[in-house]
């Protein structure tokens, strides 16, 4: 495995926002969105196998006890899981990934976080199902006609979250737009949300 960096914060982003969480961070990714906030992670990377990830986890919790470890990129699944997960399960930890759906792997996580990417925002639809969130980055392509699709691909009880782009302005006001346009069409259990760790600037 590629790993970039393995490290304890709290989850900034998405439904599990602000608890604390064990992160993996695996190089390499399919997309480049230019809106991307982890670009180091597109390369490079150091080898590691599952054993001694698992290791560098175990010490870390010795002096942060967080339940979950969170599997991020780049994109994770471009890489084989199937040794690291279950390892981490019998050691006691739930784990999230965090994808951009546009790869599969048939493995037990505890949370999975769906990011369509634009422009086409396409994703495998085998995670329509397990999903537990669809986080959507508010771009210029983000339109009504994606938000529609998007919430009627998805079970009513997946939320859609809108994300907007690094803080900006005219994302976070376009994230209004969508969120009241969805409210007055009935388009359920869609949610504003943001990045808590940007704005607390912590890793």
């Amino acid at each position: 495995m590629k790993i970039v960096e393995v490290f304890a914060s709290v989850q900034g982003e998405g439904l599990r926002q602000g608890e604390p969480t064990l992160f993996v961070r695996l190089a390499g990714c399919n997309l480049r969105c230019s809106f991307c906030d982890t670009k180091r992670a597109r390369h490079g990377g150091r080898v590691e196998t599952p054993a001694r990830v698992i290791r560098l986890l175990k010490a870390l919790r010795s002096g942060f006890p967080a339940a979950w470890v969170c599997l991020t990129g780049g994109e994770p699944l471009l890489q084989d899981l199937s040794g690291l997960v279950p390892g981490l399960h019998a050691c006691g930890f739930k784990v999230q990934v965090e994808t951009n759906g546009t790869l599969f792997q048939p493995v037990s996580f505890d949370w999975i976080t769906l990011s369509p990417k634009p422009p086409v925002y396409s994703y495998q639809p085998r995670w329509r199902r397990p999903a537990k969130e669809v986080k959507l980055v508010v771009s210029r392509d983000l339109t009504w006609a994606v938000v529609e699709r998007l919430r009627g691909e998805f079970p009513p009880g997946t939320p859609i979250l809108l994300q907007p782009q690094s803080n900006r302005k005219d994302s976070r006001d376009r994230a209004l737009r969508l969120l009241r346009r969805s409210m007055k069409a009935g388009l359920p259990n869609l949610r504003l949300t943001l990045q808590l760790h940007k704005i607390y600037k912590i890793r």
